[in-house]
C-alpha cells in the first residue's frame, strides 16, 4: 500500500497534482477540509488499516475508529509509532492542532481534546479524502 517512500515521493506541488485528484490535492496539500458528513469513511465500520491517500503510509487502525458525530472519520489514536505529526494551526481565527502525515507532510485533519476518556480523551478528526482504507 505504501506508494511513496521519502526518497521516491513527489517533491514539488506540480508532481503532487499529477498523482492526486483535485479534491485530494486541495485537502492534503492545500490544507483544505471536505464538507462534513460527505466523506466516504465517516460511517465506515469495516475492519482494516487506514493509509495516507498521498503516500500510502499506515496511519490509523479501524480498531481506534469511532462515531463521534462530528461528520468526519474520528479516531482515538494513531497507529503505533510516529505516524503523524502535530502543528499549531491558527488559521480561520481559530486555535487548533493540525495533524499531518509524518512520511509526506500532507494535511490530514485536526486533533481535539473531546475524545473518549477511556481511550485518553483525544479525537483525531480526519478528512476521508486524505485516507485510503485497506480492508481486512
Amino acid at each position: 500500500m505504501n506508494k511513496f517512500t521519502k526518497e521516491n515521493m513527489p517533491k514539488t506541488e506540480e508532481e503532487w497534482k499529477k498523482v492526486l485528484t483535485p479534491e485530494q490535492y486541495e485537502v492534503l496539500r492545500g490544507k483544505g477540509t471536505e464538507r462534513a458528513f460527505t466523506g466516504i469513511y465517516d460511517k465506515e465500520t469495516s475492519p482494516g488499516i487506514y493509509h495516507c491517500a498521498a503516500c500510502g503510509a499506515e496511519l490509523f487502525d479501524s480498531k481506534a475508529k469511532y462515531d463521534s458525530g462530528c461528520g468526519w472519520p474520528a479516531f482515538f489514536a494513531a497507529a503505533a509509532g510516529d505516524r503523524v505529526k502535530f502543528h499549531d494551526d491558527t488559521s480561520h481565527g481559530m486555535s487548533r492542532i493540525e495533524v499531518t502525515c509524518a512520511n509526506c507532510g500532507s494535511h490530514l485533519g485536526h486533533i481535539f481534546d473531546d475524545g473518549p476518556a477511556e481511550h485518553g480523551g483525544k479525537r483525531f478528526c480526519i478528512n476521508s479524502v486524505s485516507l485510503d482504507l485497506e480492508k481486512k
